[in-house]
């Protein structure tokens, strides 16, 4: 009687399987710039172009599928899915549009998010509205918030400009819908996030872990992301990717 038991309990987990075994652990990539560091700003916060070529040709013999936020109902639905972010809307982003273009192929599309700060927009070291534009018109992009002026949210008082506004400019410059907000250093709290869902459908953090649906109320607001950096080897990235 134990046996058949054990046989039937076996059975209905693998044709009903509990919310622990049908999860899917989703990584989402934070980068700033792609270029080499020559002394100015923050060492960690550049990526080469080498190591990032190197880093996103993993992910197309790994198997992975990159998605921008437009396609998140893909999630479940594709292998190995991942989301590649970046922060800031740095001129120097520029370089990833022929990394994207080199491993292109039938079999793996590179995607990934910019999220730009719309009063930065233009300015010398910034995308303009052609880069961004362009972007765009590649079939690579989406572009996205990172508010207006880049300020701690948790303690600014306009949020309304921070956010609506800066929505509004961008969807201005690339006629596309701007769904996702990444907020300022990750400072979030409940303020914001009410906030946030009056313009948007998701927001982004810097919590280091993978994002996993659990139900959790405003989950969608508080997706988590994995920082690469200038001392991340490959070595550390294929172990960032399995690591939750």
């Amino acid at each position: 009687m134990r046996k058949i038991s054990v046989f039937v309990i076996l059975v209905l987990t693998v044709i009903f399987p509990s919310p622990a075994f049908s999860q899917v652990k989703v990584p989402v990539l934070i980068y700033h710039s792609i270029d080499a560091y020559t002394g100015h700003g923050e060492k960690e916060l550049y990526v080469t172009p080498e190591n990032f070529e190197k880093q996103l040709l993993y992910l197309k013999k790994q198997g992975y599928t990159p998605l921008t936020f437009e396609k998140w109902q893909e999630v479940k639905r594709v292998k190995k899915p991942i989301f590649i972010t970046f922060d800031d809307g740095y001129k120097n982003n520029l370089t990833i549009l022929p990394i994207f273009q080199r491993a292109a192929s039938p079999q793996f599309h590179p995607a990934a998010t910019i999220f730009v700060i719309s009063d930065f927009i233009g300015r010398p070291n910034r995308l303009s509205p052609a880069d961004l534009k362009k972007f765009v018109d590649s079939g690579f992009f989406s572009i996205q918030s990172h508010t207006a002026t880049h300020p701690d949210l948790t303690k600014t008082k306009n949020l309304s400009y921070e956010l609506a506004d800066s929505k509004r400019k961008i969807e201005a410059i690339t006629s596309q819908p701007v769904i996702a907000l990444a907020y300022p250093y990750g400072k979030v709290n409940s303020r914001v996030v009410e906030e946030t869902k009056k313009n948007y459908t998701f927001g982004l953090s810097t919590i280091p872990k993978f994002f996993t649906e659990s139900g959790q109320k405003d989950e969608n607001y508080l997706i988590p992301r994995l920082y690469v950096t200038y001392s991340t080897t490959i070595e550390d990235f294929a172990k960032l990717l399995k690591e939750s």
